[in-house]
């Protein structure tokens, strides 16, 4: 594939690094001795990492969606999800890690 792709990436080093901390601390994971709870841990470093390769700032972005999703809980019409994807220009700006430029 990185043959045909000069964007993509010949390992997966990133990939790697990015699950480093969670095996590192794996031992005091105990919640996960189930499916359900493994499906669970997946599902949330899944979006904690997502949130952090768009730069987002993952307490920040956690406490976002945890408001906000509430709130549609009885909508029919799930076009909102768009709005609240890592990569969404609507997100609010507390979500966001700040420029090179700018102050942290």
């Amino acid at each position: 594939m990185f043959l045909d792709d000069g964007e993509a990436p010949m390992d997966n080093n990133a990939a790697e690094q990015s699950i480093r901390g969670f095996c590192v601390g794996k031992k005091n994971w105990v919640m996960i001795d189930t499916i359900a709870g493994a499906k669970s841990s997946a599902i949330i470093y899944s979006i904690a990492e997502t949130a952090k390769a768009n730069n987002l700032k993952p307490y920040d972005y956690f406490e976002f969606l945890l408001t906000e999703i509430p709130k549609h809980l009885d909508d029919t019409d799930r076009s909102f999800l768009d709005d609240l994807l890592p990569w969404s220009p609507s997100l609010p700006e507390n979500c966001r890690k700040p420029g090179k430029n700018e102050m942290k």
